[in-house]
């Protein structure tokens, strides 16, 4: 497969197209990014790396993270947690207190903030350090110790963080939070401050697209079942209340982040990532959605 050629056509197809969509401003620190930033990153299973734009250019990864977070979550307790989280589609925004106050406190599944936030409890209850424990493990998926959290979007979403907050109080009333709010919020927003590059996250999701090992020395980081399932939810609830749209037009498993980064697999065959700050209504990349379905178009292979 005829990869960076395919990449370069999508980057040209990208110079006449205009996003519309606006960066994230709730988040007064990432307002700050310039809308114009592009990154894509194909790392393939047989044949090395293809990317195109700023694709070494650290950002927020936000909601992306949220995988991450299942990921050691699951290698801690394993199917027990899901007493706690839903895997079902939300249909609402990522950060509806609605669908949670009707479940009685059970969020619909982990990738949405009240089931991030449940994440987030049972790996303080779990972890000695959480924060340190958490950094380290993306160390070990990327083989790369340098990646940290950007100390200025940290403060800045603590300070705007109001309405998870509200997710964490309404669930403490149902008794699905064992910890204290301030550090459950705390450490949530820490996991979601971690900046990556479009290559350092694809080699993060190989994972995911490899059964679980690390493509560098085939280290099992998790079990090919658990994987699978990880990869199950990523399909039908990784872009928030866009998942259909995202299955629909890319064909991929993935998550999204505010930041503008979106990771997808294509299972034993590559992880790919794309980073364009500007979303669209639902919180997506608006330019990183349509260079991962002209990816699959182009390729003519999806999951589908």
């Amino acid at each position: 497969m005829q990869y960076q050629a395919i990449l370069n056509q999508i980057e040209n197809e990208l110079t006449k197209k205009q996003a519309k969509g606006k960066v994230a401003s709730y988040i007064p620190e990432l307002a700050k990014i310039s809308p114009n930033k592009f990154a894509m990153h194909l790392h393939c299973i047989n044949s090395g790396h293809y990317n195109i734009g700023n694709h070494q250019e650290r950002f927020s990864i936000q909601s992306i993270s949220k995988v991450f977070a299942l990921t050691l979550a699951m290698s801690i307790t394993g199917d027990e947690l899901f007493q706690r989280v839903d895997v079902e589609p939300s249909g609402d925004p990522f950060n509806s207190l609605v669908q949670l106050e009707y479940e009685n406190g059970i969020p619909r599944n982990p990738f949405i903030n009240a089931g991030a936030l449940v994440i987030s409890d049972i790996l303080i209850s779990k972890l000695y350090n959480p924060k340190k424990e958490f950094l380290a493990f993306i160390h070990k998926i990327t083989d790369n110790n340098s990646i940290e959290i950007n100390s200025k979007v940290y403060e800045s979403e603590k300070q705007y963080s109001y309405r998870n907050a509200a997710l964490l109080n309404l669930m403490k009333s149902f008794g699905n939070i064992e910890n204290k709010i301030e550090d459950v919020l705390d450490f949530y927003i820490y996991q979601c401050a971690i900046e990556m590059s479009c290559k350092e996250l694809s080699t993060a999701f190989m994972i995911y697209a490899n059964r679980g090992k690390k493509l560098a020395n085939g280290d099992d980081v998790l079990s090919p079942q658990k994987v699978k399932r990880i990869n199950a939810i990523m399909q039908t609830c990784g872009f928030y209340d866009e998942a259909g749209e995202f299955s629909f037009r890319v064909g991929l498993p993935g998550k999204s982040g505010v930041g503008g980064g979106i990771a997808a697999i294509h299972p034993e065959q590559y992880a790919v990532t794309v980073w364009s700050p500007p979303l669209n209504p639902k919180g997506n990349s608006e330019l990183g959605m349509y260079a991962l379905e002209r990816l699959t178009s182009l390729t003519g292979l999806s999951i589908f």
